[in-house]
């Protein structure tokens, strides 16, 4: 069944026109545009004593798969009892209508939320991406995905109000400075990133939330601690963490 197109509602005069897409580079000559992006949630929870974290991680892992739900599960190195959960999907209703119904279930039933752990995020684009649809849509899934890289640091973060000030030329050489040591770090496959945006959908009003991944521990605390020197954190950052360091247990694919 179809429905007729709603005709356009004429604009009020001295509203500005609101622009939801998300735009890349060119591509054969037409720069790319896309309203289409992809939600990421991390959820963290202490099994209760009784019940072992990794069988009650196993039984999250099983009820993945048999729900056909893409995700990771992570042992929490921080808490011997803790598990984190990683899904996504482009709707953000599927984490309410597909996830929440596993923690119904019998063994994860009685676990205790760490609502202070809870991330929801979505991804975006910068403007020059030259494969718009890959950037939004696969490039943080197939990260998060990807066999050899078991570890992964996940952390909310917020600017300052004064960042929103600075003219967009100042803004653009202080990202730029962030985002050259990052693909340092990718290119020689020490740290690979998952960003964000959660303006508005984070309890503690982030705006962004950043996911590490790497083979090993050491080069994405190192990745931490060399972004420390730039500008953007050393000046503009109020606000990161808490942070959430998973060994990945399992992942559905």
């Amino acid at each position: 069944m179809t429905h007729p197109t709603a005709p356009e509602a004429p604009k009020p005069p001295g509203l500005p026109t609101i622009d939801v897409n998300e735009y890349g580079g060119k591509k054969e000559g037409e720069r790319q545009t896309m309203n289409r992006r992809l939600f990421m949630q991390l959820l963290v929870f202490d099994v209760p004593a009784g019940q072992a974290p990794d069988f009650v991680a196993a039984e999250a892992a099983k009820e993945l798969l048999a729900r056909k739900i893409q995700g990771v599960v992570y042992a929490d190195t921080m808490s011997p009892r803790g598990v984190g959960l990683l899904t996504w999907s482009e709707d953000p209703a599927h984490f309410v209508t597909s996830v929440r119904p596993i923690f119904a279930t019998e063994h994860l039933k009685n676990v205790a939320l760490r609502p202070s752990f809870g991330m929801l995020g979505r991804t975006y684009s910068l403007g020059h991406e030259p494969e718009l649809e890959h950037a939004l849509l696969q490039r943080s899934v197939q990260n998060v995905l990807n066999p050899e890289l078991a570890w992964h640091v996940w952390y909310p973060l917020r600017r300052t109000g004064s960042f929103a000030k600075l003219e967009p030329q100042e803004q653009g050489g202080i990202l730029r400075e962030h985002a050259t040591i990052g693909m340092a770090y990718g290119q020689q496959n020490l740290a690979h990133d998952i960003r964000l945006a959660c303006h508005g959908i984070d309890a503690e009003d982030n705006e962004f939330i950043i996911g590490l991944v790497g083979r090993d521990l050491h080069p994405l605390s190192h990745l931490v601690q060399t972004m420390r020197k730039t500008r953007q954190t050393s000046e503009f950052i109020a606000k990161m963490g808490p942070f959430f360091v998973g060994h990945v247990t399992h992942r559905s694919a």
